[in-house]
């Protein structure tokens, strides 16, 4: 294992932003990550894990403990079987599953991070999440002492959540298992209206896999979504907030909120979310809130492309980042009496 002092974070977050780590450690095995876990915890060290860093918000002062980056690699093919190492790089990943011809986690191209984060937020996008997909979780469970296997109903995923996410000092993910499906090289059926029109086709229709990717890595890229060193819309962690999800109660006072506002003839977006739960958009809420694309005179703002997307513009700390988070979530509560949630996880920061 290699291992530094007093080292610089910001490197290894798409934000660029945050202080050092008191100790990182780089685990490249599965066995170096349980050995590097298992030490810290008998010393009673914190400990961070980092990944590809996609989902990451460091305070301005850094971390006192070890952070165990986790860059173990590892792709297995099986069939329809997918097995990933925690530290695989998820777009390749993906790229790599449409080349063998098998659909499911298509329309998650262009997701920056690691293979190992993705349960943890039940990642997703343009109608897919990885939920739907995984199988087994491997990890290791720091309270019992050992490596576990969860299934996905123990996984317990919901939207942007898991087991993971609700208790995240308990395990390290350490391998992901999925079961993709064999289309005779088209994707799985189309679930997104942005995909589906971009494409030509109606949703619920199947396409060649890789006219499915391409197309999302194009329209993720049209938000600044894709990772590019010299573009600083991409300096974010993508969506900062998670979509609303709201009770009937609470979308009906934000209904008469939205008619109060701005007026009879506008409907805020609205998407069944389970019994008695409606989901709205973030992104509209923001924009609608005042808060439009390119907000911001420092050197954090919103970004040019996407309104959910804050950015790093090159000179930001993450107390600026943070000033201009709570800007947007206090401008949406008063506009509309919506509460955001941060998705990032947050390390010595908080809003």
């Amino acid at each position: 294992m290699q291992e530094l002092h007093d080292a610089p974070l910001a490197p290894l977050t798409t934000f660029r932003l945050g202080g050092p780590a008191t100790r990182l450690v780089t685990a490249t095995t599965d066995a170096e990550v349980v050995t590097a876990v298992r030490e810290a915890d008998a010393d009673g060290t914190p400990l961070l894990i980092v990944g590809g860093g996609s989902n990451l918000v460091i305070g301005d002062k850094g971390f006192e403990g070890t952070a165990l980056r986790i860059a173990t690699r590892g792709c297995e093919l099986a069939g329809t079987r997918l097995e990933l190492a925690a530290g695989e790089i998820w777009t390749d990943a993906v790229a790599r599953t449409v080349e063998a011809g098998l659909a499911g986690v298509e329309c998650l191209a262009g997701i920056p991070g690691s293979a190992g984060a993705t349960p943890i937020q039940n990642v997703g996008a343009y109608g897919q999440e990885v939920s739907t997909t995984i199988t087994e979780v491997i990890a290791y469970d720091r309270r019992a002492g050992g490596t576990v296997t969860l299934t996905n109903e123990e996984c317990a995923f919901s939207y942007r959540h898991s087991r993971f996410k609700a208790d995240p000092e308990r395990y390290v993910v350490l391998r992901v298992r999925f079961a993709l499906e064999d289309a005779d090289g088209l994707s799985a059926p189309l679930k997104y209206a942005e995909t589906a029109r971009a494409l030509g086709v109606e949703p619920g229709d199947r396409v060649p896999l890789a006219e499915a990717r391409e197309t999302v890595l194009k329209l993720r890229a049209g938000k600044g979504m894709v990772l590019d060193p010299e573009d600083h819309d991409t300096w974010s962690a993508g969506s900062f907030f998670t979509n609303p999800i709201l009770t009937d109660a609470d979308f009906a006072a934000f209904h008469a909120r939205v008619k109060e506002r701005l007026g009879d003839g506008v409907e805020p977006p609205a998407y069944p979310a389970g019994a008695g739960h409606t989901k709205t958009s973030a992104a509209w809420l923001i924009d609608k809130a005042g808060f439009t694309k390119g907000y911001g005179s420092g050197p954090a703002r919103i970004s040019t492309k996407h309104t959910l997307a804050l950015t790093n513009r090159g000179a930001a700390t993450t107390e600026d980042l943070l000033a201009l988070a709570r800007e947007v979530v206090a401008g949406v509560r008063e506009a509309f009496g919506v509460t955001l949630v941060n998705e990032p996880v947050m390390v010595g920061a908080g809003l």
